[in-house]
């Protein structure tokens, strides 16, 4: 019915099968004038209306210029529309001649296709100005495609006219023939022109630095925009600069900015559902207790009215002791939960979608193939068949591999990119949440874990969304295939399916169990890390103290656990691995028996088993897949719950403190208690304060007394039980230890502030920074280290309390920044910026301090004991009450008794001003110089002490160079060297050689006769279907029959069998790798000099810990089987197929090369910019432990926003480089699939060209293999640059495994066994430099120090007193001359025979997360008895009494739950646990009150009478009673002598103890 309207439509038939049944097949023109061209013509009306949308929206026409390019499609598209016209006219013309009456008319299709056509091209030009009008678009893709639509389907009427004309040897319907053909080219040239961006005017900015912008669709398609990169990539190596611009869509503000928005929403739903369970939870527990139930929560908090989430807080903590116990189970829920997900779904839906689209499109394609194979395979069985169908195949199959291929690569490329944005996403947010954290929350990970959420967890988030989409495309292509194989071989599919469904649960068993073990693994993970993180950090401590050997022995053995565990987990992979590999074998084994054993008159025949075989093959991808998916999922939800629980975490409460404008004081604090932890005992008790603006408020009180506490309350960091702070303005804070960012001198004080010279440069006069930029090569460009590496520790300091001062704030918390500095620069800093006169006169400041000498001119005193505040009052107030206060001060305070001045007094000094190179100040009771001669008198001596002042990078001239031309030897932090070009082969011996080179043969050999029996497999199968053509019409014997699946069956379970072995051996051999390279690097990292751990971001040698020894355990071995077997697969597949046809070994050579070129081009790219991806990635990690650190620095100065924004920045950075590599892999896979496909091309045009010859089996099995091969040879490409990619962590662990050493820990020459017994140093003209290179640090010190004498020593900043305890440690070797201690040179000794000798108490208290009794005898060398003994000595046996645990007390990372003054009395108890002859006190005495000052000091005086002492002092009275003081300057000693001859001499010394306010008679004191 339909057929006969169309015909008379056309007026000709429609369809007749005899047009095809011949040697030279055609269409009917009918065809070609309907469905032809309707086809297009439909495509092009249905993709209209959203180009016509844009022409609907206003934009401003004018703005857009008319390009060239545009005009030219808008010109052809008008030559066509005249072509319609004149289509029309000619029938018009034809049936309605002017003169005669015509008597045929033409058919409806003659005025319909015209019209049709007239209108087509009308809305063509439409959509093309919507096109342009577009913001930022460079083409279309549906026109693109309409024209290679139209321009396909005209192909057929323009060989049927030609064939027509040739026959009829005339041309009938000249006009129209004309007409067709014109509009043919036309059509041409404007699919031409569609196929080229065009680049509006505005754009090009953003395409010179993103060339994705504009390309058109073609070059999106097939990634060629992304050639340009290639090529530059071949011919030398990437660098940084040559990244591209992000697009905004990939942008981390852009990503982060969505996620946060959904996440909000999302964690709020999580908040509520979790406080509902933990209701329910607690009715049922007051069911069973109710009175516990009732005092717990009534009596305890509804008194004070606090919310519902604060009593489930309290709730939580209650059920703190019963959590220990279920502790697992527990775990789980005590955060809101499973909102991660959700919240990811809901910002990334889009990109989720559409790749759903893709995948499934690509899903589909692929059961097109083995279908044409059956066709093929029965085509070359049937000789009677024309030529032309088989050639119809052959181009048919290599369509759809093309469009599979395409559709495949889009899918990849929406998936990696989801994957990155994710990584993205969470790490900003994590990052987000690190600046609002909790002290609870704070607590419980330490900066190793949280560090680890954004390194691995979000990588593993990352790793899973790339393949998300298998969760529902594994199942479909199961199904599929099923479907498809029941056609084929009917109900005995189910045998093979029943050997599926069997392995499901055995591969449920395997998962579940990796799942614990991975768990296991990562607490591991984090333990080592967290130890390493501390042995970084704490470095210099373990050198000191020879310690090395003791922390390698902790980690080595945590390395361990995790290696057992690593193994387990090997071998579970290897069982599945095996069930895995042998699965295909098994399921085609079952069914292909079951299948020839139901019934004889089932005959096994080509087409049969080689569709099924593809269609298995199939099958074995969604079946290896779906395991593996499961397992990363598994490893995700591990990773989901750890990012769930720190990111529902608690936030900092902002309304802790207050800022109310109606109060008239700065500073309020109205009868406030506060703690740590929500639970714990309040620190701070019953504190009121009231402090006026613009007044100087110190707080002094004993070591613990809350100083600091006090501080982090003004702050908002601690919970507050009851009363409330009230700060009126902004407000600047100085820790008590300097935090230091890894930036530039000037980025560390304007923190962010613009640059205003004048203002910059009063400060860093004020805080006496001046001369040590004088000396700092780059001024105040100088890059500073991490953690302010290359400063000494007053440094630190001064620019920490430079960057408070240059920020202006309101209110200036000030916590003790007075100690680590020299007495007279302390004193310079108070008078120049803390104090009356200072730079901050007019603000309000709060002074933490030991220093008495300061207290008489502040304006209030606040004295704390215990938490709770004392008195408060003026200085003289404070020593009229008699109380606290004044007993403090006259224990402590006996030189301030001389210090009343009157004025004669005062004024004899002002003549030796002079004299002095240092600064002098007048008191405030003095009577008032005239400013100017002050002012003078100021510079001048300013002037001499900067002639007289050092720091440590010295440079002899005072003239600054510019920053660029810095020597090598000092620019601070060397750029991360990268490797570049490619991978030398000895790296990949080095992994092997770590592996074994039994275990390689042996794996190389087994993973070959498995390979070996999978194709022998597959050959008895194609001779086993010529069964079928010898039998034909005859029985079938039933012994063949047993034999052909006999042999099968065998072959199949060897290949299993071999696959196990391999999997085995490998998963040995690469536990014995991981386990070489880390102890090698372990062990080179703890023996390399001081000098490397000053000049290397600690980020990266954490790196190298962290992700090059996890990618050398999981993913090298890993990427190594896969290439293995890849590769082999690869050559078995060519071998087949060269054996079915021979002729294919003609085509082999070409695409060998171009494989190989495309393969050298692609790896040269991918691997510089997967090497760049690691270096850019080390910054996110250093930037993020850095903020951890600086927490409370950054949250008190209010920069969060800042800081995110750098996040971002450093993020993006990364993305710059990590995007083109997932561009890379997709721009190759195209490349190499349009390969693949052209071998499944040749593969079947050979099979058609020589089909007189093969048999049918051959040809099956050579297509088969072959329609297998453009996925094994992506893997190949993809595994060998993977492989590549990987083992440059093998290559960064061994560049590390290689670094020089310190000097041997034990030589031959060994010490006495007693040595040193008397405690005799001498210097002999001793010299040394840090780092060649560089100018001499000691220019030849020579001094004799005899047994048991007490030597003081001082010196300005940088005078080398520090650099003079280096050297007894030989931290840093001498340059010339040597140190005799007892008459050994120490050079000559091992570094553990001396160092183990030697005993000092360093600058700042380093302590190890682990038990106390760890920290003082790490060795296990000593008994309780005098452990406790030393205890007591240093002051700690109350405390560590005290504690429940005692001795096996937990310190936290870096002692963070002691106090500094603790830690220092612990560093003490090392000391006199370790009782040498020589003890060095490195301004030991920095960071503690005059109180344990005095107790330190005490018991150095009786512990060590008979010892020599060398102390570096900075407080000048500690060291008045020295038997010899030395006084240092530039490295070289000025004055050595007795204190009572230094103070009569009057030179250096006198100048400082003046300073100090010590007097002569003073002297007589102590």
């Amino acid at each position: 019915m339909c057929a006969a309207a169309l015909e008379e439509y056309c007026g000709s038939t429609f369809w007749n099968a005899s047009y095809l049944n011949r040697e030279d097949p055609d269409l009917p023109v009918c065809v070609e004038q309907t469905v032809l061209v309707w086809i297009p013509l439909g495509f092009l009306w249905l993709c209209a209306p959203q180009h016509l949308v844009s022409l609907c929206r206003r934009t401003q026409v004018d703005a857009k210029h008319l390009s060239k390019h545009y005009i030219c499609k808008q010109l052809v598209v008008f030559l066509l529309l005249l072509t319609a016209i004149a289509g029309l006219a000619i029938t018009l013309g034809e049936d309605f001649p002017p003169n005669q009456v015509s008597t045929v008319k033409n058919p409806g299709v003659y005025y319909a296709n015209p019209v049709l056509y007239a209108v087509t091209w009308i809305l063509v030009m439409l959509c093309q100005e919507g096109v342009r009008r577009r913001k930022r678009s460079v083409d279309s893709a549906t026109l693109f495609i309409f024209w290679l639509l139209l321009v396909l389907c005209d192909v057929f009427p323009f060989q049927t006219l030609l064939r027509e004309g040739l026959r009829l040897g005339q041309i009938s319907d000249v006009p129209r023939f004309s007409l067709f053909y014109i509009s043919f080219g036309l059509e041409l040239i404007a699919l031409i022109l569609s196929a080229m961006a065009d680049i509006p005017p505005e754009a090009e900015e953003v395409v010179k630095k993103n060339p994705e912008a504009g390309a058109a669709f073609l070059s999106r398609i097939t990634f060629n925009w992304f050639s340009s990169m290639v090529v530059k990539g071949y011919k030398r190596p990437l660098v940084q600069e040559d990244m591209w611009e992000l697009s905004d869509a990939e942008s981390t503000a852009v990503i982060n900015q969505r996620f946060q928005y959904f996440m909000e929403s999302e964690l709020r739903a999580a908040r509520v559902r979790f406080q509902n369970k933990m209701k329910k939870q607690r009715e049922k527990s007051k069911e069973k207790a109710p009175e516990e139930a009732f005092q717990n929560g009534l009596s305890n908090n509804l008194g004070k009215g606090i919310s519902q989430d604060v009593l489930m807080m309290e709730e939580k903590g209650k059920k703190g002791d019963e959590k220990k116990k279920k502790k697992d189970k527990k775990e789980e829920n005590n955060h809101p939960n499973s909102w991660l997900i959700s919240t990811i779904y809901k910002t990334f839906k889009g990109v989720l979608f559409e790749s759903a689209f893709f995948k499934l499109l690509t899903d589909l394609l692929a059961f097109v193939s083995p279908q044409l194979l059956k066709f093929m395979v029965s085509f070359t069985q049937d000789k009677s068949r024309y030529t032309w169908e088989g050639y119809m195949y052959a181009v048919l199959l290599l369509v759809v591999a093309i469009l599979q291929s395409l559709f495949l690569q889009q899918y990849f490329q929406r998936c990696f990119v989801l994957g990155m944005k994710v990584r993205t996403a969470i790490t900003a947010a994590v990052y987000k949440k690190a600046l609002v954290v909790s002290n609870d929350t704070r607590k419980e990970s330490t900066v190793g874990e949280t560090v680890n959420l954004i390194s691995a967890d979000a990588q593993r988030f990352n790793d899973v969304t790339n393949f998300i989409h298998l969760l529902w495309s594994c199942p479909l292509q199961i199904v599929l295939s099923i479907v498809f194989l029941w056609f084929e071989l009917g109900p005995s599919v189910l045998a093979g399916l029943a050997v599926m469904v069997l392995m499901g649960p055995i591969n449920g068993l395997l998962a579940a169990k990796a799942r614990k073990i991975q768990i296991e693994n990562m607490k591991f993970k984090d333990k080592r890390m967290k130890i390493m993180n501390e042995i970084l950090n704490g470095i210099k401590i373990l050198k000191l103290y020879a310690w090395e050997t003791s922390f390698q022995a902790q980690v080595e053995g945590i390395r361990g656990q995790e290696l057992k565990v690593m193994r387990k987990f090997a071998y579970l992979t290897s069982v599945s691995t095996f069930i895995f590999s042998s699965a295909p074998a098994l399921v085609s084994l079952a069914t292909f028996a079951v299948f020839v054993g139901v019934s004889p008159d089932n005959v096994l025949t080509a087409e049969k088993a080689f569709t099924s075989i593809s269609l298995f093959n199939i099958l074995r991808f969604p079946l290896a897949m779906l395991p593996m998916l499961i397992a990363a999922i598994v490893q995700t939800t591990v990773s989901r719950k750890r990012l769930e629980k720190f990111l529902s975490g608690e936030d900092l409460e902002s309304d802790i403190v207050r800022h109310d404008l109606s109060f008239n004081s700065a500073v309020t604090i109205c009868d406030g208690s506060f703690a740590w932890e929500r639970e714990a005992e309040p620190l701070l008790k019953n504190v009121s304060l009231d402090i006026k603006p613009g007044k100087l408020v110190a707080v002094v009180g004993a070591v613990g007394s809350g100083k600091s506490s006090l501080m982090s309350a003004l702050l908002g960091e601690m919970y507050s039980n009851k009363g409330f702070i009230n700060i009126q303005g902004s407000l600047a804070f100085v820790p008590q230890q300097a935090w230091i960012q890894n930036a530039t001198l000037r980025d560390n004080i304007l923190f962010g502030s613009p640059h205003e010279d004048r203002r910059f440069q009063g400060v860093i006069q004020a805080c006496a920074l001046a001369p040590d930029l004088e000396l700092l090569q780059g001024g105040d460009l100088t890059e500073i280290g991490e953690k302010g590496i290359n400063l000494s520790g007053g440094q630190k300091q001064r620019v920490s309390l430079a960057r408070a001062a240059y920020s202006q704030a309101d209110i200036y918390l000030l916590d003790d920044p007075l100690s680590a500095v020299d007495s007279h620069v302390g004193k310079h800093l108070f008078d120049e910026v803390i104090g009356p006169n200072g730079i901050l006169k007019d603000k309000t400041r709060i002074l933490v301090t030991h220093g008495v000498s300061f207290l008489p001119y502040v304006d209030e005193i606040v004295v704390l004991v215990n938490g709770e505040v004392s008195e408060v009052g003026s200085y003289n107030s404070l020593r009229a009450s008699r109380g606290a206060f004044s007993e403090f001060l006259d224990t402590y305070a006996k030189d301030q008794r001389k210090q009343t001045p009157s004025e004669s007094n005062r004024y004899e000094d002002v003549a030796d001003v002079e004299l002095i190179p240092e600064r002098e100040e007048t008191l405030p009771d003095s009577p008032l110089e005239d400013t100017v001669s002050v002012t003078l008198k100021r510079e001048n001596s300013i002037r001499r002490s900067q002639r007289h002042g050092s720091v440590r990078l010295r440079k002899n001239s005072s003239i600054r160079k510019s920053v660029s031309d810095l020597k090598k030897g000092q620019r601070l932090i060397e750029k991360e060297a990268m490797e570049t070009g490619k991978v030398k082969f000895s790296v990949y011996l080095e992994y092997l050689r770590a592996m074994g080179w039994g275990y390689t043969v042996m794996v190389f050999l087994v993973y070959f006769i498995q390979n070996v029996a999978f194709i022998g497999q597959n050959l008895w199968l194609s001779d086993w279907t010529n069964d079928a053509v010898d039998y034909y019409n005859r029985t079938y014997p039933s012994w063949k029959r047993d034999t052909r699946v006999g042999v099968f069956g065998v072959l199949g379970v060897a290949q299993g069998l071999f696959v196990f072995m391999g999997t085995l051996l490998l998963a040995n051999a690469s536990v014995d790798a991981s386990r070489t390279l880390h102890s090698r690097l372990l062990n080179n990292i703890l023996r390399v000099p001081m000098v490397f751990f000053d000049t290397t971001p600690i980020g990266r040698v954490v790196n190298r810990f962290a992700k090059d020894i996890f990618t050398v355990d999981e993913a090298i071995p890993q990427s190594f089987r896969s290439w293995l077997l890849c590769l082999l697969g690869v050559l078995g597949t060519l071998f087949v197929i060269c054996l079915a046809t021979p002729f294919f070994t003609i085509v082999i050579i070409p695409l060998t090369l171009l494989y190989y070129f495309v393969q050298r081009f692609y790896v040269a790219t991918s691997r510089q910019l997967r090497r760049l991806d690691s270096v850019s990635r080390s910054p996110i990690y250093s930037h993020f432990s850095e903020t951890v650190s600086g927490l409370s620095v950054i949250r008190a100065y209010g920069h969060q926003e800042r800081f995110l924004k750098h996040n971002e920045t450093i993020i993006d950075e990364n993305l710059k480089s990590l995007y083109p590599w997932i561009v890379s892999n997709r721009w190759l896979a195209i490349r190499l699939e349009f390969l693949g496909n052209l071998v499944v091309f040749f593969a079947a045009l050979f099979a058609v060209i020589s089909r007189d010859s093969l048999d049918s089996g051959l040809v099956g099995l050579s297509i088969s293999y072959a329609l297998n091969v453009t996925q094994t040879l992506n893997w190949l490409v993809r595994m060998t640059s993977e492989l590549e990619n990987n083992i440059v962590a093998v290559e960064r662990v061994s560049e590390y495994s290689a670094l020089e050493n310190e000097a041997k820990w034990v030589t031959d020459t060994r010490p006495p066994e007693k040595w040193p017994e008397q405690g005799r140093l001498q210097f002999d003209n001793y010299k040394v430099r840090y780092r060649p290179g560089l100018d001499l640090v000691l220019h030849g010190v020579t001094c004799d120090i005899n047994s048991t004498e007490k030597i003081g020593i001082v010196g300005r900043t940088g005078a080398g007193k520090s650099s003079l305890t280096n050297c007894l440690f030989r931290i840093i070797e001498a340059a010339e001359g040597s140190i005799r201690i007892d008459d050994v040179d120490i050079s000559t000794i091992g570094l553990h025979d001396l160092r183990n000798r030697l005993t000092i108490i360093p600058q700042d208290p380093v302590l190890f997360s682990g038990t106390l009794r760890m920290n003082l005898d790490p060795f296990d060398k000593f008994s309780d008895e005098q452990i406790w003994r030393v205890l007591e000595l240093s002051h700690l046996k109350d405390y560590a009494a005290g504690l429940q645990e005692g001795l096996q007390h937990e310190v936290a990372e870096g002692g963070e739950n002691l106090s500094v003054g603790q830690r220092q009395l612990l560093c003490l108890a090392r000391a006199l646990l370790r009782r040498t002859r020589i003890l060095i006190l490195d301004e030991a005495t920095a960071a503690v009150d005059l109180e344990t000052d005095d107790l330190i000091q005490n018991t150095i005086r009786k512990e060590f009478s008979h010892c020599t002492v060398l102390t570096i002092a900075h407080r000048l009275h500690s060291i008045m009673d020295s038997s010899r003081v030395m006084v240092l300057d530039a490295g070289r000693i000025v004055e050595f002598d007795s204190p009572s001859n230094l103070l009569q001499k009057r030179g250096h010394f006198y100048a400082m103890a003046k300073d100090a306010g010590i007097n002569q008679e003073d002297n007589t004191v102590f």
